[in-house]
């Protein structure tokens, strides 16, 4: 009697145990679900962006040009784009988070060369996102450094984007 005592107590330690084990997993489960639902995913996916580059100082538009930005579950983010012409420049390689409601940023990095195939420098743009409650567009504002092969900041510009999800 006394072993099939000690076995029960042991099943029930062994349960209590799993439950445990398990019990942050479905608590964590349901708060990645909850900020799911509350935007903390929405902008996974690709777009088509618009881009209008602008006059940091003016807001003049200086240029526009089409890209496409793919956010990546876990926070990473790919940008190709038209706004150079291919070879030189390599495609914008970046992270992205959310930081409230329908609000995101994100930053990219990309490699410049001239006609001759040597390289010139990078470029890094910043900008924060708003997305629309349905999740299909979004604008974003930010910023593009342009920097020389020695790390030289040599400007500074603007940018506003339009998109809309790639279907």
């Amino acid at each position: 009697m006394r072993k099939n005592f000690l076995k029960a107590i042991g099943m029930a330690f062994s349960t209590l145990l799993v439950v445990a084990a398990v019990s942050p997993a479905v608590v964590s489960a349901g708060d990645n679900n909850k900020a799911q639902s509350q935007g903390g995913k929405r902008i996974v996916g690709t777009w088509d962006v618009h881009v209008s580059a602008r006059s940091c100082q003016t807001g003049a538009e200086v240029r526009t040009f089409e890209s496409l930005q793919q956010f990546n579950t876990g926070g990473t983010m790919l940008d190709v784009t038209s706004g150079f012409a291919p070879g030189r420049q390599t495609p914008g390689t970046g992270v992205w988070r959310h930081l409230g409601g329908n609000t995101y940023s994100f930053s990219f990095k990309s490699f410049g060369f001239d006609v001759n195939g040597n390289f010139t420098g990078w470029t890094i743009v910043r900008h924060e996102v708003t997305l629309n409650a349905g999740g299909d567009e979004f604008t974003s504002e930010g910023t593009a450094e342009f920097y020389d092969a020695s790390g030289n900041l040599l400007f500074t510009g603007c940018s506003s984007n339009t998109a809309t999800r790639f279907e």
